[in-house]
């Protein structure tokens, strides 16, 4: 029995001679306080102009994220603070695995949000946009940028971003804008650049086209039709051989009789689009019936006896549409009748039309009408559907020119001129109505209805859009290029997909699939813009030529020359002062031959070309202008990695990028879609306020960014409780490593076993962790490390070395052994932590070294020997760990019964049935693992009564209670207690006493 007859009243006290940890490390952080100290500090020693001087002298290979710019216009969002924090993670991940890590930040400057936001400016005063000067107004626009740039410039240094902040690049720069304008000037002369007029998505209320990467979704209710066509000729297709045989002349012409009464009835959700319509298509792999209207139901619009030409999956739809109470099938109606057949336009002859729609609709085969939905023919207008100007481009179709820039019909429009189809505050015109009620008038209308779908809408107004036939500008994506720069392909398309096929890595590899089709599919690049704010076309057209001449274009590359010179000195604006036609084409052409234009550059094509005038020209670009990382959103592949790609293929012949990664959206804690409406936003500046930013890089870390992402209030207490305990186990380190001096170190030979499996955790852990980082996986790098502090070393190596720490002589090996193990875990931990947890590892690190230019983002991941690495020792230790499980579940059974309060009470015996776990159990101080005062470990087999533990079969414990006193210093249970020099002590203690 164990016993403890020292009273407390007259015990030794010996607290003050035990080495407890001693560390001004604060328990709790204060980062919303302190964080702004940090980085002040930062600035004054200039870490990230340091570190490209450290590269400068060194060997370091170049790494370069290039940034994707974020468009200057607004505070931050959560979407920016995950963006920039995942690209930072990769870039001092980088630097501290040994690159020379490169980080521009940049913005995107021009287009229309900024142009807008003036506008409103303007409209609230009561101004006219068009009546100001031009270049007046793109310089209210270029500070409505410099503004925002500085702003958010802030908000990203808040976050902890490392990089070249007092020299990032901007759009808008004259050297960007002399750059964007000679990358465009590269595909007029290499023959890629072209004027056409096709539909294009367009924005009424902005009154400008708009690139597939500025169009969002949202529900929209629209007007549906079901409008008929009537059959004005039929019989013009011959019919085929084998079905003449079964029809004489006389069934022939039934046959034609019959369609030559009937109507084709189409179904659209664009009732304004009527007045354009040139065709109505139909699948010839579709089924096909002439139906009759035999009874009416209350209301139908229909007519009796009438003859409807219908797809037969759609017509029991169609006819409930139309309120018909009975109708028959009469016959089958195949597709070589269908293409004979031509047809009236619904306004055809009507009043007041003066012969506009007189003109005859043929009917024609198209791949894309399906009979899933409508009535199995698609009404077509061939300026206002990709599709319709598709099928267009096939039968020469002609194009109408009948919508205005502000969405209205021209003026001249019979019936409907003038009127909006959307109106300048983005709701419905007149125009929709207006069509339904003509229809019905006309006859023509069969049904009408509403329908509500998810419908393209402008990202920055929220209108609606439309497709507009428009002249624009476009890029030719298969157009063959002769430039010489044809290892991946010849054309843009083909080079473009052969990248993504053979240069590039995607991180997820998803992704590769998602660009591919993307590029697969994609019609030729819009580039123009009818805007003010932007980089203009910088091209002339000969005046009165027509697009399809050979001359039509101006290519003299000493025009071009002086245009990029020009822009290089004063910006873009300069190609809208007076004179500036003349000044260029000045005894070169004559000026009066020539027509300058004035569309300016999609805004996609200016943030495509940053591979040129950041990572080309640029010190601290790369030399071959190639980046090893583009990092945005999925939509990307959309937009920056695509127009990226594109514009790349056309002037470099490759991809600008050697890796592509992709991070979701962020939703809230339910997984809703952040909206102002809904009240569910988190700006990051709130959470920087209440927890620091080293709180919202944890929930980053944390999270796998390569999917959406939630985040809120709950979701930010979790991540900062993990911040805790991960803080702890670094104080701790802190704490025993006071006064720490490296004349204490002990070689790795000479350790006891526990350290030198701690060192081989090490060097297992330098491989994930450098390996995680070179994938991007920053919850996998965290989640390991934050297991090791937590499981490994909080809760096993932490708990079992406090006795040798607090309580061993300052000399004993296993004390210098833990504390040499210590140093090596802390340089590590803080400098593999550093890339995430910015603030708090630096806050670790001066702990340790306050040198006045110390730093940690100054530090690479040290090195790790490879001798560390022990297999064989390790798979001992992690039996020898199952046998510690056992124990300790064991005691804590004893401690729920209230047998023991400390595990140092116990004296247990373990059975083990394996003779091989049992000796490893016996070679190291197991009773040290166990945190007992000793233990008995047995291969006899053990009592029925002992405990086991299910999952780990073969080994059992019996209690037993320590023999012995009390140590009044390390509170071990020992025989040997009392019959030292020092009272109440062990022999360890007493030797540690001196």
């Amino acid at each position: 029995m164990s016993s403890d007859k020292t009273s407390t009243t007259t015990a030794p006290d010996y607290r003050g001679t035990v080495f407890l940890p001693q560390t001004d490390f604060p328990m709790r952080a204060g980062l919303p306080a302190r964080e702004p100290e940090w980085l002040e500090r930062w600035e004054k020693i200039g870490i990230y102009d340091r570190l490209r001087e450290k590269a400068a002298t060194g060997s370091r290979s170049p790494f370069t994220l290039h940034d994707g710019p974020p468009y200057a216009n607004g505070h931050l969002h959560i979407g920016h603070a995950l963006n920039k924090t995942i690209k930072d993670m990769i870039v001092r991940s980088h630097q501290m695995m040994g690159r020379d890590a490169r980080y521009v930040p940049g913005w995107d400057c021009h287009g229309l949000p900024i142009e807008w936001k003036i506008e409103e400016q303007y409209r609230k005063k009561g101004l006219d946009k068009d009546a100001v000067d031009i270049v007046d107004f793109r310089q209210e626009c270029r500070k409505f940028a410099e503004g925002w740039v500085d702003i958010q410039r802030e908000e990203f240094k808040r976050l902890g971003i490392t990089g070249n902040w007092d020299d990032p690049y901007l759009t808008m720069n004259f050297h960007a804008e002399a750059v964007i304008a000679e990358e465009f000037m590269k595909f007029l002369m290499n023959g890629t650049l072209y004027q056409g007029s096709k539909p294009v998505m367009w924005s009424p209320v902005e009154k400008t086209a708009l690139a597939e990467a500025e169009v969002e979704y949202h529900d929209h209710t629209s007007h549906t039709i079901w409008v008929r066509f009537k059959v004005r000729r039929g019989g013009n297709a011959e019919m085929p051989t084998e079905d003449a045989a079964e029809y004489d002349d006389a069934d022939q012409a039934l046959l034609a009789d019959q369609l030559h009464d009937a109507t084709v009835v189409i179904w659209t959700t664009t009732p304004w689009t009527i007045p354009q319509n040139r065709a109505v298509s139909f699948n010839p792999k579709i089924s096909y019936g002439l139906y009759r209207v035999d009874a009416l139901a209350e209301g139908s619009t229909a007519t009796e006896g009438e003859t409807l030409l219908l797809a037969d999956a759609l017509a029991e739809a169609v006819m409930d549409q139309a309120k018909v109470a009975e109708h028959s099938r009469l016959r089958d109606v195949s597709s070589w009748e269908l293409e004979g057949l031509t047809l009236a336009h619904p306004y055809a002859g009507i009043e007041g039309a003066q012969g506009e729609w007189d003109y005859d609709v043929p009917m024609l085969p198209g791949d894309h009408v399906t009979d899933e939905a409508g009535t199995g023919f698609v009404h077509t207008a061939p300026s206002h559907g990709d599709d319709d100007y598709q099928l267009g481009l096939k039968f020469g179709l002609q194009m109408t020119y009948n919508v205005e820039p502000d969405g209205s019909y021209r003026k001249d429009l019979p019936i409907f001129g003038g009127e909006a189809i959307i109106a300048q505050d983005g709701k419905d015109g007149p125009a929709n109505v207006s069509n339904i009620k003509q229809l019905a008038w006309a006859g023509a209308l069969l049904a009408k209805g509403k329908l509500k779908h998810s419908y393209p809408h402008s990202w920055r107004s929220k209108a609606p859009l439309i497709y507009r036939n428009t002249a624009q500008w476009f890029a030719a994506i298969d157009k063959p290029i002769e430039d010489g720069m044809d290892s991946y392909g010849d054309t843009i398309r083909a080079r473009a997909l052969s990248s993504i096929e053979k240069l590039v890595k995607f991180t997820p590899e998803k992704g590769r699939n998602r660009l591919h089709s993307m590029i697969e599919g994609r019609p030729d690049w819009v580039l123009s813009r009818q805007r003010a704010w932007g980089v203009p076309l910088t091209c002339f057209v000969k005046t009165g030529a027509k697009p399809t001449d050979p001359d039509f274009l101006l290519r003299n590359a000493e025009v071009n020359a002086r245009i990029t010179a020009a822009f290089e000195t004063s910006g873009a604006d300069v190609w809208y002062q007076t004179g500036f036609k003349e000044k260029v084409l000045d005894g070169l052409v004559n000026p009066d031959a020539y027509t300058q234009v004035f569309d300016v550059l999609d805004v996609w094509f200016d943030s495509g070309s940053t591979h040129a005038f950041v990572l080309r020209d640029r010190a601290d670009g790369t030399e071959d202008g190639i980046a090893d990382v583009y990092m945005e959103g999925t939509d990307q592949h959309r937009g920056w990695f695509q127009s990226s790609l594109l514009q790349a293929c056309t002037t470099k012949g490759r991809a600008p990028y050697r890796n592509v990664v992709t991070h979701g959206f962020t939703l809230d804690e339910k997984g809703m879609k952040m909206s102002k409406s809904l009240g569910n936003t988190i700006v990051p500046e709130e959470i920087v306020k209440q927890y620091g930013a080293d709180i919202l890089r944890l929930w980053v870390a944390q999270t796998d960014y390569t999917a959406d992402q939630r985040i809120g209030s709950e979701i930010l207490k979790g991540v900062a409780d993990s911040y805790r305990r991960l803080r702890n186990t670094l104080r701790f380190m802190l704490g025993n490593l006071h006064d720490y001096d490296p004349q204490e170190q002990v070689a790795p030979r000479d350790m006891p076993e526990l350290e030198r499996w701690i060192l081989h955790r090490l060097s297992e852990l330098d491989v994930e962790v450098r390996e995680g980082y070179a994938q991007y996986d920053f919850q996998g790098v965290f989640q390991t490390l934050f297991t090791f502090c937590t499981v490994e070393l909080s809760a096993f190596y932490f708990d079992i070395r406090k006795d040798a720490l607090y309580c061993d002589p300052v000399t004993s090996t296993r004390r210098r052994a833990a504390r040499t193990v210590l140093d090596l875990i802390f340089h590590r931990l803080t400098t593999w932590f550093a890339p995430i947890l910015v603030f708090t590892m630096e806050d670790v690190w001066l702990a340790r070294y306050p040198g006045e230019d110390s730093s940690v983002h100054l530090q690479d991941m040290p090195e790790t020997p490879a001798d560390w690495h022990n297999t064989a020792m390790a798979e001992k230790w992690e039996g020898i760990r199952r046998g510690r499980r056992v124990v300790t579940a064991a005691l804590e059974v004893q401690r729920s019964a209230k047998e023991i309060g400390a595990s140092l009470e116990a004296a247990p015996i373990v059975h083990v049935e394996d003779e091989d776990l049992a000796h490893a159990m016996r070679s190291v101080a197991f009773a040290d693992q166990c945190i007992v005062s000793s233990i008995s470990v047995t291969t006899d087999p053990a009592p029925n009564e002992a405990f086991r533990l299910p999952e780990q079969p073969g080994i059992a414990v019996v209690f037993e209670r320590a023999e012995g006193e009390k140590c009044q210093r390390c509170w071990k249970i020992l025989p040997d207690v009392g019959s030292h020099k020092h009272p109440a002590t062990c022999k360890r203690c007493n030797d540690a006493l001196g």
